[in-house]
């Protein structure tokens, strides 16, 4: 059976010591599981002080919420694959919303970062969603499934397998409101048969989790959707509490 995967997003919130005080109440409140992953993406200069916390917990991960797609030069500000791979970082998040829709970066840039990060050895999570327009247009499925091509161009279909897919409508991310879970196992099923188009019998155990509002309250019945393999969460991973119930849905 494939493992539950359970995502915490901080975005641009927790510095190095609020990171060393929510790490150390997670694992205070979080037993070992073995049929779930969990994952932490603090923010870059956090990622460090999250690692260390976890140093005892290493079936714990973390991540990185993006990456450059070429290895190293100049490019201020940014942080390369390799970098991140090198300061601890398992995962990396590729396509989120907001890289998309507030930094402008494209479905190609997406590939770019997809391949990069599966060379230098880190798991990318593909982030896929339509915007409240393009969903009232009929769009849906048109608009994931092709920044999910885009994503994977460029990593053949062994790189398939090296990635998770997160599905999360961007009308949902922070909105407070959520896919039902009819509407989220609906984009979740034809991810599955795309992923199996494109990478065959290697796509099968990929998980795809969905994003989007998600709380204590949804969580459970999110998850009982058909595909829905695990969740990415945002705003309610900030407090350590609140992410450890999640965790253990």
């Amino acid at each position: 059976m494939m493992k539950r995967v359970f995502a915490a997003n901080w975005k641009m919130n927790h510095g190095p010591a609020e990171a060393a005080e929510f790490v150390r109440h997670f694992v205070a409140g979080f037993a070992p599981a073995s049929d779930r992953t969990v994952i932490l993406f603090p923010s870059a200069l956090a990622l460090a002080v999250a690692r260390e916390g976890l140093r005892a917990r290493p079936e714990i991960k973390v991540g990185v919420q993006n990456i450059h797609w070429e290895d190293r030069g100049a490019f201020t500000g940014e942080t390369s694959a390799p970098i991140a791979r090198a300061a601890g970082a398992d995962y990396v998040l590729v396509g989120h919303s907001e890289r998309r829709h507030v930094f402008g970066e494209t479905d190609e840039e997406a590939g770019k970062k997809v391949a990069a990060g599966i060379r230098a050895g880190l798991t990318p999570v593909l982030c896929v969603g339509e915007t409240a327009g393009e969903r009232e247009r009929g769009e849906t499925a048109a608009v994931v499934l092709r920044q999910l091509r885009s994503g994977l161009a460029q990593s053949g279909r062994t790189g398939v397998a090296a990635c998770l897919v997160a599905y999360e409508p961007v009308w949902a991310i922070g909105t407070g409101k959520t896919a039902t879970p009819r509407d989220a196992a609906e984009v979740h099923v034809a991810i599955r048969a795309e992923l199996r188009a494109l990478g065959g019998d290697g796509a099968v155990n990929v998980p795809i989790l969905y994003g989007g509002s998600v709380n204590q309250e949804n969580a459970a019945t999110l998850l009982a959707a058909d595909e829905v393999g695990g969740l990415l969460v945002g705003g309610a991973s900030l407090d350590a509490g609140r992410w450890c119930a999640i965790a253990r849905t």
